[in-house]
């Protein structure tokens, strides 16, 4: 089976629309995602300079706390400010998902905003502490979505170096057991943390059961140690922390200069980035999320062979993935809850969300996503979402999808469509024949739409 347009927009895009047409061939995808980036100029969401503002003010009001010792009017009032930064964030956190859903609805470009959202995943981060809770739209916005069509180096550098996952993966205060750090401190042990480590290597690069083992880990681990951040900088390379002498990761060493150098470390970052396992790893994992939970090994080959010949140049990953017969074969996954919802408003051409209306939004959008198991930017852990049809196909799940589509579209929409002209625009030609009897033998607008929404022919990619 070759290219498909409306394939295109479904499987690999936000979801057809009556208002954008679908791109016209794979070159047409790839133009759209290496040019401009439209949607974010459009929609924007806050980069992660918002998160080292909001670190900045929380740092000056526990100053201020510690300062006022028994002031209790004083207290009262640091209290009631710090009370203000945290609402302050959860409204920024809304705000940027209602952004987020603008640029599935309206992007000419669905195919980024796909991308954004799997890497993101990929590369899972959430803020510990009020400072940086809430932080994670800022994070992709500026660690990884720059990246998109890019070197997998360069976003993987990107995300290492990013505040918000060395705070998520306990990295910042990390040490080493002979830095200078170490000897300064007044209880026994170091303070390594190997966490980061760790996910470096299972999750963001060679993949679980990849060619590494334990010792790898800790000497990454004392290798990655000294890279901390400030509030008022970012990512600082702290050289009092890093641990003397070479480390050796995979059979080859890296380090041993004095003071550490922050290069060595960017360096195997590369060399983690270039290794055919990571090759492998983040082709399957491609292959899986777009394609199938099963995808056909011939494909997962052909992208990992372009991923090495171009030096993890990710346009040329895609563009291997989109040419092969095997991406437009098959029934397609499972939509997760977010490309769900998002599909749907796109189909339905929203033109405007509740972005400004807390309640709103929560009851339209949040606590549906919760309901149907994908708490917006809440993954259970750094592995990121389940990608098994199984994870979202469950009673409870499909019952909260079935809900939603019956009773959120017409308060979004105002006057609902026909329901035979939106099944033309949900699923244009691949509507079989069984459903356009359904749609118009629909008791009602509310009902047509609903049915369409929850039909396997829509939940499905």
């Amino acid at each position: 089976m070759s290219y498909d347009p409306l394939l295109a927009e479904i499987r690999f895009g936000c979801g057809l629309s009556p208002v954008h047409a679908p791109p016209g061939s794979v070159q047409d995808m790839l133009e759209r995602l290496a040019g401009p980036d439209h949607a974010a100029e459009l929609w924007p969401i806050d980069g992660p300079e918002v998160l080292m503002d909001r670190q900045q003010s929380f740092a000056a009001l526990q100053r201020q706390r510690r300062e006022a010792k028994g002031d209790a009017a004083q207290l009262q009032r640091i209290a009631k400010d710090i009370s203000a930064l945290r609402k302050a964030g959860r409204a920024a956190q809304l705000r940027w998902f209602g952004q987020s859903l603008r640029r599935r609805i309206g992007s000419e470009d669905g195919f980024r905003e796909r991308l954004a959202f799997f890497w993101g995943d990929h590369f899972t981060a959430m803020g510990r502490g009020a400072a940086l809770k809430d932080g994670t739209s800022p994070y992709v916005e500026g660690a990884i979505r720059p990246h998109l069509a890019g070197r997998f180096a360069d976003m993987l550098k990107a995300v290492t170096t990013s505040p918000l996952m060395l705070n998520y993966l306990d990295q910042a205060s990390s040490m080493g057991p002979g830095s200078a750090a170490a000897a300064r401190r007044k209880k026994p042990g170091a303070g390594l943390n190997e966490n980061l480590a760790r996910e470096l290597m299972e999750l963001h690069t060679l993949g679980a059961g990849g060619p590494y083992g334990q010792k790898d880990v800790t000497e990454l681990a004392q290798l990655l140690t000294g890279f901390s951040f400030t509030h008022k900088q970012g990512f600082v390379f702290r050289t009092g922390y890093a641990e003397p002498g070479p480390e050796t990761v995979l059979g080859r060493s890296y380090g041993g200069e004095d003071p550490a150098r922050l290069d060595e470390v960017l360096a195997l970052l590369e060399d983690l980035a270039a290794h055919p396992a990571t090759a492998q790893h983040l082709s399957r994992k491609l292959a899986v999320h777009f394609v199938s939970d099963t995808p056909d090994l011939e494909l997962v080959e052909a992208m990992a062979a372009r991923y090495r010949e171009t030096d993890g140049q990710l346009l040329a990953v895609y563009e291997a993935m989109l040419s092969h017969p095997a991406a437009w074969q098959g029934q397609g996954n499972v939509k997760p809850p977010v490309d769900f919802i998002g599909s749907s408003l796109r189909a339905l051409a929203v033109a405007e969300l509740p972005v400004d209306k807390r309640k709103h939004m929560e009851r339209f959008f949040v606590r549906p996503l919760r309901m149907m198991g994908q708490t917006w930017e809440t993954p259970d852990g750094p592995n990121g979402w389940p990608e098994e049809d199984a994870s979202w196909v469950t009673p409870l799940a499909l019952a909260a999808r079935l809900q939603w589509a019956l009773a959120i579209p017409g308060q979004v929409t105002g006057a609902l469509p026909d329901p035979r002209q939106f099944l033309t625009a949900a699923l244009g030609d691949r509507a079989p024949e069984s459903l356009r009897f359904a749609a118009g033998a629909a008791e009602g607008r509310r009902e047509g739409i609903a049915l369409i929404l929850a039909s396997p022919s829509f939940q499905r990619m």
